[in-house]
């Protein structure tokens, strides 16, 4: 199976499956793991033997641990400054649309069909879009419907200076429209390279399979260290996952704006 595939069938359970539940079986797989590995290294070779690793072994950890970490923040960090932008994107598409809808009223000629065009493009997007995107795709009804206003606008022919200043204006809009189009569309199927992810996850079994080779006198308090650290690497490579993929799952960005125009439209 190739990347595709296997970002596809993500995209699939990240939509059919609550982002809670996913949530839940990651964080239970990485405690098990840990926490697994650490009583069996304990039980094969015993804690006394294992007593005799923790300096050199707890110093070796703290730089692997530190880089482990500098290297998840970097990709939470990122992940979360694309979904803030594509978020606004979202936001500052729908509110061109409405601009646009408003400079149509002024508009002489098939001014109306500017504003219908408008219309039937910003329905489109509430109704379709966000259902391609969750599966990472795009939808081609929209793709119609905006090269349906592309061509309302450039049908115009202004005949002073005040009707080519609002033509120009017009442009200006459909042009930000199709630009945040395009970067809601790129950011629907993940922004963090496979790779990427790659390295993370194989990092993150690396950081927690450390603590094998360390021993505590008491056991159920390493149990709990342990379960307690990697829970919180769990969570946050959760998390990662949950923002690297604005458009699938429950929260995602809401399509809120294009009601909310649509209401000012009508």
């Amino acid at each position: 199976m190739d990347d595709d595939a296997y970002a596809t069938a993500l995209l699939y359970l990240m939509r059919d499956t609550p982002l809670w539940l996913i949530g839940f079986i990651v964080t239970v797989i990485i405690v098990g793991y840990a926490v697994g590995l650490m009583l069996l290294t304990r039980f094969q070779f015993g804690a006394d033997r294992l007593k005799q690793n923790n300096e050199v072994a707890g110093f070796k950890y703290a730089v692997v641990g530190v880089l482990y970490a500098v290297l998840l923040a970097f990709v939470v960090i990122a992940v979360w400054e694309d979904y803030s932008e594509t978020e606004a994107s979202v936001r500052d598409e729908s509110k061109a649309a409405i601009d646009l809808y408003h400079v149509a009223l002024a508009l002489p000629e098939k001014g109306a069909e500017i504003q219908k065009a408008i219309q039937k493009y910003a329905q489109s997007v509430y109704d379709n879009s966000w259902d391609a995107m969750a599966l990472g795709g795009r939808s081609e009804r929209v793709a119609r419907d905006l090269a349906s206003l592309n061509a309302a606008i450039l049908e115009q022919e202004p005949r002073n200076a005040k009707e080519q200043v609002l033509f120009q204006h017009a442009l200006d809009l459909v042009t930000i429209i199709t630009d945040n189009r395009n970067e809601r569309l790129e950011s629907a199927d993940g922004s963090v390279p496979a790779v990427l992810w790659f390295v993370l996850i194989v990092g993150g079994m690396i950081t927690l399979g450390y603590p094998a080779f360390f021993a505590s006198s008491n056991i159920y308090a390493q149990i709990l260290m342990t379960g307690s650290l990697a829970a919180l690497l769990a969570l946050t490579l959760f998390l990662g996952l949950a923002f690297d993929f604005p458009f699938t799952g429950d929260p995602h960005i809401s399509r809120a704006p294009f009601a909310d125009a649509l209401l000012q439209m009508n």
